[in-house]
Parts: C-alpha cells; structure tokens; sequence
C-alpha cells in the first residue's frame, strides 16, 4: 500500500440533523468507500471533537460493512490513553482525553503497522473502569478496510499531523460548539454527576479539547455536519 494521503474527494459537505436516518449518512461514506483504490488495505479516519458521534457511526459503518460481506475492523484511537497513574505523575490527570494525554507515538506506530496489512494486536479503552486495556483488538491479516476513529487523527500537531498520509480517506463530523457543550453535559449527567460538576468537567476539560480539535484539525476529504 503506497504511504500517501489519496483524497479522492474534493471536500464535499453533507448536513444531518439529529432526526436524520442513520442509514442516509452511511450510504454517503459508503458511495466514497467504493470509490478508493482497491489495492490493498484501506484505512479510513473518522475524527471529530468530543461528543461528535464519532462512535455512534463508525460502530454503524462497520456493522453495515461486515452485513455485506467485506472484512472490517474498528480501530479506535482511545486505547492508546495513558495510564492514570502516568497522568497524575505528570500533574495531568485532570487535563485527560487531551492530546498530551495519549500515547500519540505508540499510535503511529500501530497505524504504520496496520498500513503494511500484517496481523496487529491492538489496546482498547475500557470506560467503566476508566483505563486502557491491552491486546484487546485483534486485527486479522485478511481483514480489508480499517476504520479508526478518535479526535485527533487530524491535528495539525507533532505526531499528530503524521498519521494524515495514511489514511486513504478521512471524516470529519462538524458540530457546533454549543451543541457539543450541550451533548458533553448531559453525558456526564448520564455518568452520575450532578448538573454542577457536570458543567464544571464538560466545560474545564471536554470544551477545550473540543476547540482545539475544531481549530486546529487539518482538512478531512468527507465533511458532516453531525447536528
């Protein structure tokens, strides 16, 4: 697989409000999946800030891929968070899901790996216990398209910025800073927080994640406005 950023698109934009049909926003990814280059292992970013729905439809991709028989994996970027141990060594606990906060290294190296389309085990993040769990992804050798997802697949920042090259087609859910405050609130509401400390951890921690994913994200092929 040639190690190139191949945009096949010419930055199109698609707007879904949350009553939209799932399978609306699929069938669109799906029209530029098929358009990729069929050689060898493809690997598909879809990055947004925090609340986004990166999960929801890349978990909805996937599922709608493996039912019409091609062999697909999710890879999220979240297992590679560093431990909570590291992070209070660091005084950088509080800062969590921020990119200084993950091992941006390791993941390059798993996504150089995955681009040679070998075997690769990989972490995943387990949530309700808070911390990241490794050799819980297995990604076979035969398995034909990636799909990666986290918030930082495209900072423009060290590291960072060098995953763009090989990612044959990237994704960015666009949604209001707003909305995204709106979203992020009510998940640490659903967590067990009281309103106050929800709007202090949404708002001291997620929201500025969130900005500078906003601002500071390099252009992805496919744009949707996820709101």
């Amino acid at each position: 697989m040639e190690v190139s950023r191949r945009s096949l698109c010419s930055h199109p934009s698609y707007k879904f409000n949350r009553q939209s049909n799932m399978n609306l926003q699929i069938d669109q990814l799906i029209q530029h999946l098929d358009a990729l280059p069929k050689q060898g292992r493809q690997l598909v970013a879809v990055v947004g800030a925090p609340g986004a729905g990166k999960s929801t439809l890349s978990e909805a991709v996937v599922e709608h891929l493996r039912q019409s028989g091609r062999k697909v994996q999710l890879v999220p970027m979240d297992g590679f968070h560093l431990d909570n141990g590291i992070l209070n060594a660091r005084g950088l606990f509080a800062r969590k899901g921020a990119p200084q906060t993950f091992d941006a290294a390791g993941f390059l190296s798993l996504v150089q790996r995955l681009v040679k389309g070998e075997e690769v085990i990989a972490p995943t993040f387990d949530r309700m216990h808070d911390l990241s769990i490794a050799g819980a992804v297995e990604v076979p050798a035969d398995v034909e398209l990636l799909v990666l997802e986290g918030n930082y697949l495209l900072l423009d920042q060290p590291i960072w910025r060098e995953l763009k090259q090989y990612w044959d087609l990237s994704i960015y859910l666009d949604v209001p800073l707003d909305e995204l405050e709106r979203r992020l609130i009510q998940r640490w509401l659903d967590h067990g927080l009281d309103p106050e400390a929800a709007v202090a951890r949404a708002r001291g921690n997620d929201l500025v994640n969130a900005q500078l994913v906003v601002e500071h994200s390099q252009p992805a092929d496919v744009t949707l406005q996820n709101y």
